[in-house]
């Protein structure tokens, strides 16, 4: 398939309307147009893979996790695996993209290496599962790895099983926008080895939503668990569910975007002032209280802030040391954003940390019942964000909202609804969402698109499995969702 030239890359937006997705057809040369020239390849999918039956999140025959959440050109981190049976097995490595629509790049290989049986560890204090496995390399990332995710194809020889590691590779490059993964989320809910995760605890009153769990960075992604089931997640936590379709329409279209991690906008509020514009993309739910501050404070001198996403920054989760010292391998849920609202008291409990509301970062919240489905419809359509669309009051997209999502609008000065509606929960107990943007103090601004889903509007990557939740479903790409983006973030790059 031959790679678009420039022009073709930023003139077309499939089935769209008739603006190009740059109105002076003009934008800066970025890095994220070059690689995406490169070969790209299929095969950075899972072809085979197997859950062991008395635990059905991992993959025991070969599974693995890496020691650093993210890294930079330059950095070594190490890789742990363990295969069961013990074999030899390599390591396949991808940048995922667009790469002419096969979604990924080959980028290096190693091995092979002498697989082991390597422990599953205890249950400690707080429910934490640590692995303390021997190390099987280590890898320094090369100079010319661009920002991006990637994973790690763990491969044995002895037959013919697969999973994945991953990681993101960050830089520190001025750039249009950085695009924040939501790995906290992922790991919040990982369930390996067998059922532990921040949503199992001891508790007889049955109440999930507390402190006093912790799960840590140092053990594998083990299978996805929540609203339907997916093999590509096997080791890449919520990546390929959620944030791979709008990376791979943002790269596919050239954007200018570097990646980052959760933790590094807590550790690192620089990474913030290099960009014009912040994504939070899919499934944002867990954040640290430095994530918060840095970003509020970012938004403040100027930053533009789109929250791809749903029932994001809803729980304060701050990063710990693993028991060996090592720091931000650990997290927990120490808090609600806000305080816990009285409906959420059924299942909330315990959340002593206290924190502003999400409200007031993102300009709405999530609410309760907070998981549903149901259609995004248009209350003001002569707003900026829908030139192009040809949507009218009331039109809407079928299936785009689920399955949770944000409502209850902040009162914030500026502050509009652009779409808003009913959503369902599986037994038709009805909620409500709001899409807001508010203007921030230097012209800038701050969108709420109030979904998980959004990015299933963008694209269908290769591999990619449209999701299903209480009764509900998104349809696929629409040209409205992806002529909606593109105004957004054309309007943050141009200024």
């Amino acid at each position: 398939m031959a790679t678009p030239n420039r022009r073709e890359l930023l003139a077309t937006v499939a089935g769209a309307a008739t603006l190009p997705l740059f109105a002076d057809d003009k934008p800066k040369d970025n890095p994220i147009i070059a690689e995406n020239k490169r070969e790209g390849t299929l095969d950075w999918q899972l072809t085979y893979t197997r859950v062991d039956p008395k635990a059905p999140f991992r993959s025991r025959m070969i599974e693995g996790y890496v020691s650093k959440q993210s890294v930079s050109a330059g950095e070594a981190f190490d890789f742990f695996v363990s295969v069961d049976p013990a074999g030899p097995f390599q390591i396949d490595f991808y940048r995922l993209g667009y790469y002419g629509g096969k979604g990924g790049r080959h980028v290096a290989t190693l091995g092979p290496f002498d697989g082991i049986v390597q422990p599953t560890p205890e249950v400690g204090p707080a429910r934490l599962r640590e692995c303390q496995w021997k190390k099987c390399t280590t890898l320094e990332i090369p100079k010319d790895w661009l920002s991006g995710v990637y994973v790690g194809k763990l491969s044995a020889t002895k037959h013919r099983y697969q999973s994945y590691v991953i990681f993101i590779v960050r830089d520190d490059r001025k750039a249009d926008l950085v695009f924040q993964c939501s790995d906290t989320t992922w790991q919040a809910y990982n369930k390996w080895p067998d059922n532990h995760s921040l949503y199992t605890n001891d508790r007889k009153d049955g109440k999930v939503l507390c402190s006093g769990v912790k799960a840590s960075f140092d053990r594998p992604y083990g299978k996805y668990v929540q609203i339907f089931d997916n093999p590509l997640s096997q080791g890449s936590g919520e990546f390929l569910l959620w944030e791979f379709p709008f990376a791979y329409w943002l790269e596919m279209h050239g954007y200018d975007i570097s990646y980052i991690s959760n933790l590094d906008v807590a550790t690192t509020p620089a990474t913030l002032a290099r960009a014009k514009g912040f994504l939070s993309v899919g499934h944002d739910e867990y954040w640290s209280r430095p994530q918060y501050d840095h970003l509020q404070s970012a938004i403040k001198n100027g930053l533009n802030a789109c929250f791809f996403s749903g029932n994001s920054v809803c729980f304060i989760t701050p990063f710990t040391p693993g028991t060996d010292g090592k720091p931000n391998r650990v997290i927990e849920r120490a808090g609600r954003y806000g305080g816990v609202r009285e409906r959420e008291k059924p299942f909330m409990v315990d959340l002593p940390a206290e924190a502003p509301s999400e409200a007031l970062l993102i300009g709405a919240q999530t609410v309760t019942p907070f998981n549903g489905s149901g259609d995004w419809i248009v209350t003001k359509p002569e707003h900026w964000i829908f030139e192009g669309t040809k949507m009218k009051k009331g039109d809407r997209v079928k299936g785009l909202v689920g399955w949770e999502f944000h409502g209850e609008p902040a009162d914030i000065p500026g502050l509009e609804v652009l779409a808003e509606g009913p959503t369902f929960t599986g037994d038709d107990r009805e909620s409500h969402y709001t899409t807001t943007i508010y203007p921030g103090p230097k012209g800038n601004f701050v969108f709420n698109a109030s979904t998980i889903f959004w990015a299933q509007g963008l694209s269908s990557p290769p591999g990619h499995m449209p999701p299903i939740s209480h009764h509900g479903r998104p349809q696929g790409p629409d040209e409205r969702v992806q002529r909606i983006t593109a105004n957004v973030l054309n309007k943050i790059v141009r200024g």
